[in-house]
């Protein structure tokens, strides 16, 4: 069975293909076996989803949140704006 390629940094490949061979195992056991403990319970998977989700924000989300930001700063140059409509008024008085 062929599985997706994988590029990894090359600090993790060599640290992990030391492993595979202190262990005699291939390098894809170990990344396999790795996975398997990394996502083995229902904490870790959704830890793991939780910083992927803020490092990496789903397709649309980040177009939202860039949304979300700009519409916020318009709203507080707005409201700056206002203030300082107010306080000049509040000089010539």
């Amino acid at each position: 069975m062929v599985g997706p390629a994988v590029s990894l940094p090359a600090k993790w490949i060599q640290f992990l293909e030391h492993l595979a061979g202190d262990h005699e195992i291939d390098l894809n056991a170990v990344v396999s076996e790795l996975c398997e403990w990394v996502f083995s319970d229902s904490e870790g998977k959704e830890q793991f989803r939780i910083w992927l989700d803020e490092a990496y924000p789903a397709e649309g989300e980040a177009e939202e949140e860039s949304r979300a930001v700009g519409e916020e700063a318009v709203e507080e140059e707005e409201e700056s704006e206002e203030e300082s409509e107010a306080e000049s008024h509040e000089h010539r008085d």
